[in-house]
């Protein structure tokens, strides 16, 4: 493919959570497709593997920004100052680790004021700040990393479920508001998918079962119509196509991308 053919040649993509999972994946699909990437985590380490990752054509130069999402207030600081250095954000990727497993009615108020803060706030510090560059140019693509729990939540997740619900209806409010300024913002609900993130839920759930983490992954995957669980790189490539112009008209939407999990119902 010829690089002016590229849907995202000229864009600026921002993409949270991008040292590992589905973030770096879509931060590898975001400069794929011709997007300068920012990539942004808390493991400076991490940032610099990703960095490497991402596919960097001649001209075309990526940055990464270090911040705790623990914090909106630093997270709002430091994308004003990314803004002022890299210069308009137009594709941002709300992409946050879920909080600890464990029950709702065990959850302590701390617990969901710091997933809150972290998913939710943190997300909202970001959309305000690259919002004016996107209302600016024309073209916006806010594309949320959420859960199918946002549909039918998910047992041992308490804070978790709660949290990625008030995230997805966040981003449906917000994507009326931003529609007459041609900003798409749309929510992915990926299923399980095979990341640390997975992993370290499905051994906890083992031990606290006393099973195998074999039964543990063969018990989810029975619930899988395509029976297999999706590589990071799949839900890269649905986020890839919300961010790009051919999703122009696609907004306020939450979209499974989990071999069918939920219309098992």
């Amino acid at each position: 493919m010829q690089p002016a053919m590229l849907p995202l040649q000229g864009r600026h993509a921002f993409v949270s959570g991008a040292t590992q999972g589905i973030g770096k994946a879509t931060a590898i699909a975001m400069a794929a497709a011709g997007a300068t990437v920012t990539v942004c985590g808390r493991n400076d380490q991490g940032l610099v593997r990703a960095l490497e990752a991402l596919p960097a054509p001649v001209g075309q130069k990526h940055w990464s920004v270090e911040v705790d999402f623990s914090s909106a207030r630093e997270v709002a600081f430091a994308a004003a100052a990314h803004v002022k250095s890299a210069g308009a954000v137009h594709v941002l990727v709300n992409n946050t680790g879920g909080p600890p497993a464990g029950s709702a009615i065990e959850a302590r108020a701390e617990d969901f004021v710091k997933a809150f803060e972290m998913h939710l706030l943190s997300s909202q510090a970001l959309v305000q700040a690259f919002a004016p560059g996107m209302r600016e140019a024309g073209y916006g693509r806010i594309v949320n990393i959420v859960s199918t729990s946002v549909v039918t939540p998910i047992r041992g997740l308490g804070v978790s479920n709660t949290v990625r619900a008030a995230v997805a209806n966040w981003a449906r409010t917000l994507s009326v508001e931003l529609a007459p300024f041609g900003i798409t913002v749309n929510s992915i609900l990926p299923g399980f998918t095979r990341t640390a993130r997975l992993e370290a839920l499905f051994q906890g759930r083992a031990q606290r079962a006393g099973s195998s983490l074999q039964d543990v992954e063969a018990d989810a995957m029975r619930l899988v119509p395509m029976g297999r669980f999706a590589a990071p790189e799949e839900i890269a490539s649905v986020a890839a196509f919300l961010a790009s112009p051919a999703a122009s008209y696609v907004t306020g939407v939450n979209l499974p991308v989990d071999g069918g999990r939920l219309a098992l119902g």
